[in-house]
């Protein structure tokens, strides 16, 4: 899972000064794909593949300036992850019907702590640890079909939408190991890239 934050840092301090705390509440996109879950077939040979998904990042960070060039920062955020499923078309009794926009929609609170170590003023490489809380899980499809729904010989167009709750299909917890780049300007604007090494199935 890769993570591009935007954060915002409120601290009455100067951010690098030794022995100061700084608080960054973040918003940001997530790209993430979900481990053991490959295509597969379905019937009629119908394969159904995998793909990413693009979805959303929002918490709080302290941060705790140990020294010019080290920090130490945890958190707390909600993340939206999961993975996409390619569109599938299909005739079911001389009616078509394509399946689209599906996923699986993996909901955590994620506990990030992370070391900074500042090559220059503004640039940091990080990497640390970060425990994961499934909090929902949902299937969701829309679907779309043509027939003749009121037997009067036209077809027309339907739309289908559903969800299944998937919350017992996945495990509760989550670990990965978080190592990334960030860069504060000199207005109180952070930019955060991170790439989550999971270590969970």
């Amino acid at each position: 899972m890769a993570v591009a934050a935007f954060m915002a840092t409120v601290s009455a301090n100067a951010q690098f000064e030794k022995g100061t705390w700084s608080l960054q509440p973040y918003v940001g996109s997530v790209v993430s794909s979900v481990t053991n879950a490959g295509s597969f077939d379905l019937d009629d040979g119908i394969e159904l593949k995998k793909k990413m998904r693009v979805g959303y990042i929002i918490g709080c960070e302290a941060e705790y300036q140990f020294a010019e060039k080290f920090s130490v920062a945890a958190g707390v955020n909600y993340t939206s992850q999961g993975c996409g499923w390619e569109d599938i078309e299909y005739f079911d009794g001389g009616a078509k019907i394509k399946i689209k926009n599906q996923s699986d929609i993996l909901g955590y609170i994620k506990v990030p702590i992370v070391a900074n170590y500042y090559i220059f003023k503004g640039f940091a490489v990080k990497a640390g640890v970060q425990f994961g809380f499934l909090v929902s899980s949902k299937f969701f499809a829309h679907g779309e079909t043509h027939y003749d729904i009121l037997g009067d010989g036209v077809n027309r167009k339907v739309d289908l939408y559903g969800t299944v709750d998937m919350k017992d299909q996945y495990k509760k917890f989550d670990f990965s190991i978080p190592v990334g780049v960030s860069y504060q300007f000199k207005v109180p604007i952070t930019i955060d890239a991170r790439y989550q090494i999971g270590l969970t199935s």
